[in-house]
């Protein structure tokens, strides 16, 4: 555990977080305490003037955020609420006129009309060229794709530009006013230099566009602007509180699991991403093939070096396959569980292969394939729901061991946040096939929590990110177990599959 540190300040931060499936607003305590929280469902719309495609609609999703708000600060002192920051996806972004209005609408990361550029990029740049300049892989979700597809289906929306504005800077301008980017934001674009923590010519001009097109660049914790007169009016919030730069969901909850330089954070829902916060490693082509990304740290001078991997994705389907008779709850998963924990370690010979992301191209852009080896006739549903588990987990085994490889030593222990982190019996088998501790802490939003500690430091509660961090408390370290043995030689097994079985399950 770590050190209880004593309150320091009553003071309240208002979190925005845009998810792609729920808009949610939450209130902090300087403590790291979860004061409040309410969601609204959200989801992207069909592009009435490109059938088929798919866009974010701002002003909804800003009703959702407004109206989860209210809901949050309903019972709250509102008097206490010191700072608002906004935490929300990557990759996406728009064309906006001065006056911050949109010149073509948001494209979502889900939409599929970049997908024939990410399938012909390598026409355009050499991909391991790109990498090692931007630390990215090709997704077709990747911001440069965007401007490409606009300047050669829409080209007037970024000639007659203003700015380009990625999600966080088009949320927090409409509290504020005030335009800006955010380098955890902007690392998403694909159009960085990432040596030197700004924007990469090169990979602007594969668009056309140069740096002007984009805003004052901001570090997370640094103040954007002061909360709108209207906006605090409506959230019932006083006058002048600071709007406070976050950014990338991804960065913030890396920071709000208590990770220092060096350590492996786990960040598990629907996808898992493993990654470390480190000095920027060298991207040699060895890293560019594990499928490796790199994304800017929300502090300078660290990056996060990090594993994209289908995680409780494919336990869903599970669920809805063999479950679905319990419906989608609670007791739904306490039933899967309970099975799955009869099961004997190795799911009696039944593998669960999920495609682990390993490199660009079209067939890695997403990475949800996968398949089972051992299915019999008679097979059990726990059997099924424990064998996906472990199969997650020598997916994590794989990428902590090639981590490991890049970093030059060992990935010793791993902290894990989001919903995956929930499920006590799969953290236990992560530990036990990883062999290292496995840590979860208290706070469950770690995104919330790490959006906060920067809020706090930006309104001058906290005087730095270490002693607004030392708010987060461990809740439980998973040991490897008695069962952690009998996995050694399962893994090296499971180690052998992908490679023999590439593009089988495709």
């Amino acid at each position: 555990m770590l050190e209880e540190v004593p309150l320091v300040s009553d003071a309240l931060a208002l979190i925005l977080d845009c998810g792609a499936t729920n808009a949610t607003a939450s209130v902090a305590s300087a403590a790291g305490a979860l004061i409040a929280s309410a969601s609204r469902p959200n989801a992207p719309d069909f592009d009435p003037g490109s059938p088929g495609n798919l866009v974010w609609d701002v002003d909804a999703i800003l009703d959702r955020l407004f109206a989860a708000a209210c809901d949050a600060l309903a019972g709250v002192d509102r008097s206490r609420v010191k700072a608002l920051a906004v935490t929300t996806f990557g990759a996406d972004g728009a064309p906006v006129a001065a006056d911050g209005s949109l010149l073509y609408p948001v494209i979502s990361w889900q939409c599929g009309r970049t997908e024939p550029l990410a399938d012909s990029f390598a026409e355009l740049c050499d991909p391991f060229e790109a990498f090692t300049i931007t630390g990215y892989q090709v997704f077709s979700f990747n911001t440069i794709l965007k401007l490409l597809w606009l300047r050669r289906h829409a080209p007037q929306t970024l000639d007659n530009a203003a700015a380009w504005l990625m999600m966080p800077g088009l949320l927090s301008h409409r509290l504020c006013g005030e335009m800006s980017v955010d380098a955890t934001a902007a690392c998403t674009t694909m159009a960085i230099d990432l040596g030197a923590r700004g924007w990469s010519d090169a990979m602007l001009a594969l668009a056309g566009v140069a740096q002007s097109l984009f805003p004052r660049w901001v570090e997370p914790g640094e103040v954007i602007g002061a909360l709108a007169p209207s906006v605090a009016a409506d959230l019932g919030l006083a006058l002048g509180i600071p709007v406070v730069a976050a950014g990338h969901d991804t960065q913030f909850a890396i920071v709000g699991s208590g990770a220092r330089e060096g350590e492996a954070v786990l960040s598990s829902g629907t996808w898992e991403i493993l990654a470390t916060r480190a000095r920027a490693p060298e991207l040699t082509r060895e890293v560019y093939e594990s499928g490796l990304m790199v994304e800017l740290d929300a502090e300078p001078g660290l990056t996060n070096p990090q594993f994209l991997m289908m995680a409780s994705g494919g336990l869903e389907w599970v669920r809805r396959r063999f479950y679905g008779d319990l419906g989608d709850g609670g007791a739904a998963y306490e039933t899967m569980i309970a099975e799955a924990a009869g099961v004997p370690p190795g799911s009696d010979g039944l593998v669960f292969l999920p495609q682990f992301v390993r490199g660009a191209g079209p067939s890695k852009r997403y990475g949800t394939g996968g398949g089972m080896l051992g299915l019999e006739l008679h097979t059990p549903r726990g059997q099924v729901y424990r064998a996906a588990l472990e199969g997650l987990a020598f997916q994590l085994r794989n990428a902590m061991d090639i981590l490991g490889r890049l970093q030059g030593a060992p990935v010793t222990s791993v902290r894990a946040v989001g919903g995956g982190s929930r499920n006590a019996l799969w953290n236990q088998i992560r530990a036990d096939v990883c062999g290292v501790p496995l840590v979860t802490i208290e706070q469950k939003e770690a995104t919330v929590l790490g959006a906060a500690m920067f809020a706090f430091v930006g309104a001058g509660v906290y005087s730095s990110l270490d002693e607004a961090r030392s708010a987060a408390t461990v809740e439980r370290v998973y040991e490897p177990g008695i069962d952690s043995p009998a996995y050694a030689p399962l893994y090296e097994r499971y180690a052998l599959l992908p490679p023999a079985l590439e593009g089988f399950f495709r």
